[in-house]
């Protein structure tokens, strides 16, 4: 019996070393935590729950026979983040620099299989190499069946992925598949092909941190939601992103006690938004005193910022925001800003999280560029994504609502359930100038050389007085109510509470064809 057990206790110390003292030590020497240890900050303390720590790969070429190490490279299990179940699984670097085996695949698809059954999200720490070029095609088979679940589960349980080293190859695609994809600054990379291979192939000089670390990913590509100095800061980030999210699409988002803003907070909204209609402000500080306190997590922040996009609470309860922000680029709707509403919007819409939109938009950006790339089918995709969805829709029009953009920011025409509009709202199809020029064109050449300004500017104001407001719109029942801005966060709290039970038959169908 002793020596079974002595075995056993062998064994798992095997498990615990990974590559190796010398391997785990230089690891840690490099700033970062080892798998095992990003498991154990990731969830509650002594929830983890480990499954194949003695797994390992069948094969014998390449003097791999020699080389088997338990655990293959990945260590899967599942634990508890803030008492509520959750699958993970953390690639080991210091085993064949993570790069994924067949076996190593084999851990990370039966672990997605149990959350698939049990219905609990499923968090990736990433840090590996790619294919394992020992195993050949088994390797690519395995990287295919890991992809294959990433796409059953989509829209069931939420996924995310933490990319805590190099990531090469087919590394990358299950995460861009995930629903939120968080980086390490100066740690984590994501390419296709690294420096070396473009270097070879184009002759192109780049680094690995240039090509695809945090900011190219998260400024540039759009490919990551979240960056992070740190291991620790990544876990806790992914932690609270989980925060706002239910365990799968059957339920509702975790609610909390509800937190007032404080007094004299939805005074200050009126103040926030300027009349005039050509002076920029920060979105972010009427969100901030509207949705509960603190509770605002802005997702892809430096990406198309003339949009903003997160969580928040809502007395309590956990919704997705949308904002123009007139901040950047007077909060136009480009084509980057458009792929990220849509995408965010439907992932709100598949977890059943209310949407908040906020309105303040001149329309689409015109231009060449835009033309040429596509403006008209990646603006359809929010649109879309905003008609499709059937969660509650609350939206506020600011200022601004021009053109196609306001149909397009969750207008009641795309089956918004309650649209209010503060004073300071101009619904019209176009602004005052542009509208001038076209309508009287003829009124201003025909008007004597001198007088042409003065016959324009009256135009212009004659055109903003009975054209740019809300009422024309409130007396077709476009929006519901031109309200106080003092009022907007007890309006919308009152019609969150009433649409929390709604449902909304859909015609039945395999799904649509979004503009992709």
């Amino acid at each position: 019996m002793t020596g079974a057990f002595d075995r056993w206790e062998l064994k798992r110390q095997q498990t615990r070393e990974g590559g190796g003292k010398e391997r785990v030590a230089k690891f840690i020497a490099g700033g970062k935590l080892t798998a095992r240890q990003r498991l154990e900050t990731f969830f509650d303390p002594g929830t983890f729950v480990e499954t194949g720590p003695y797994v390992t790969h069948r094969v014998t070429t390449f003097g791999l026979s020699e080389r088997r190490i338990p655990g293959d490279g990945v260590v899967t299990g599942w634990g508890e983040v803030d008492g509520r179940a959750v699958c993970a699984f953390a690639q080991d670097a210091t085993v064949f620099g993570g790069a994924l085996g067949e076996a190593h695949a084999e851990k990370i698809v039966r672990l997605m299989d149990t959350a698939k059954k049990a219905g609990v999200p499923v968090v990736g720490l990433n840090d590996s190499g790619g294919a394992r070029i020992q195993e050949g095609v088994m390797s690519l088979g395995g990287y295919g069946e890991v992809f294959f679940r990433n796409v059953i589960l989509s829209g069931v349980v939420p996924q995310l992925s933490v990319i805590l080293g190099p990531c090469a190859g087919g590394a990358v695609y299950s995460p861009a598949i995930t629903d939120f994809v968080v980086m390490v600054r100066g740690q984590g990379q994501m390419f296709i092909t690294g420096p070396d291979v473009i270097r070879a192939v184009t002759g192109e000089e780049v680094t690995a941190d240039a090509l695809g670390g945090a900011d190219a990913h998260g400024l540039g590509s759009g490919v990551s939601h979240f960056a992070a100095n740190s291991d620790a800061e990544a876990l806790a980030l992914t932690r609270r992103i989980l925060s706002y999210l239910p365990l799968n699409n059957l339920e509702e988002g975790p609610a909390t006690a509800a937190v007032e803003p404080a007094a004299g907070a939805s005074a200050e909204l009126k103040g926030l938004v300027p009349e005039d209609a050509n002076t920029p402000y920060d979105v972010l500080g009427v969100v901030g005193r509207v949705v509960d306190p603190e509770t605002f997590l802005e997702v892809q922040a430096g990406h198309a910022p003339n949009l903003v996009v997160g969580f928040a609470r809502l007395a309590g309860r956990p919704v997705g925001v949308v904002a123009n922000q007139p901040s950047h680029l007077a909060g136009c709707l480009d084509i980057t800003a458009s792929m990220k509403g849509a995408r965010f919007v439907r992932f709100c819409d598949a977890f059943n999280l209310p949407l908040l939109t906020f309105v303040d938009v001149p329309g689409f950006l015109p231009g060449t560029q835009q033309e040429h790339g596509g403006i008209i089918r990646h603006g359809a995709k929010l649109l879309y994504a905003y008609a499709e969805a059937t969660v509650p829709k609350l939206t506020v029009i600011l200022r601004k609502a021009y053109g196609g953009a306001y149909d397009v920011m969750c207008s009641k025409h795309l089956g918004a359930d309650f649209n209010v509009a503060w004073p300071t709202a101009e619904i019209a199809v176009m602004g005052a100038e542009g509208a001038v020029n076209i309508l009287f064109r003829r009124e201003i050449d025909q008007a004597k050389p001198a007088e042409r300004d003065a016959v324009r500017k009256k135009l212009v104001q004659d055109y903003q007085t009975e054209f740019l407001n809300p009422y024309l719109a409130a007396e077709r029942g476009y929006i519901d109510d031109v309200i106080d801005p003092a009022e907007t966060r007890a309006k919308l709290v009152r019609a969150l509470v009433l649409l929390e039970p709604k449902r909304e038959d859909r015609p039945a169908r395999k799904h649509g064809n979004i503009p992709l």
